[in-house]
Formats: structure tokens, sequence, C-alpha cells
């Protein structure tokens, strides 16, 4: 049996749901690169939510294969905005203020 335990499903809810809400977030503080960025992530983790709402389906199984080439995507796309976001911080000399 592939289906998932309630508890695994709610955690699976609760990070696409938290991950919209960043998204958001990001966007209405002046980072819309950023926002942008995340949403590869976003993409990849609904199709895992989907593949395992249909009970790991092999007829489904490119899902899987769409999730990990969004993955890869996704952290890409986000390395690249956290660089742009850190050379935006040294071009206006605001460094090392953590």
């Amino acid at each position: 049996m592939h289906a998932l335990s309630l508890g695994t499903w709610w955690i699976h809810v609760a990070s696409v749901i938290e991950w919209c809400v960043a998204i958001v977030l990001m966007h209405r503080r002046g980072l819309p690169g950023m926002a942008w960025a995340m949403l590869p992530a976003l993409v990849s983790a609904m199709a895992a939510c989907t593949w395992h709402l249909f009970d790991n389906s092999e007829a489904l199984r490119g899902l899987v294969t769409l999730q990990a080439l969004f993955t890869v995507i996704g952290n890409s796309t986000l390395a690249f905005a956290a660089w742009q976001l850190q050379r935006r911080r040294v071009e206006d000399g605001v460094v090392n203020e953590l």
C-alpha cells in the first residue's frame, strides 16, 4: 500500500501552503526576483503531492521525473536569485550585517 499517513499528508499540505505564503511575502517585501525563483520548487512540491494523491500510480510515473526536473530548476533559480541579492548588497555597500 502506497497511501501516506494523515500526519505525512499534513506535512505535505502545510509545506506547500507555507511555500505559497513565503512567495507572497517575498514579493510584498520588494523581492520579486526571489519570489519568481521560488516558483519551480513549488511546482516540484505540487507534482509530488499529485503523485501521492493518486496513490503513486504507475500511470503518473512521469510526475516523478517532472518533480526531479523542477527540483533542479528550483535549486538553480534560488541559488541565482540569492547570488543576485548578495551582489546587490555588496554594490550598495551593505555587507556583513548579520
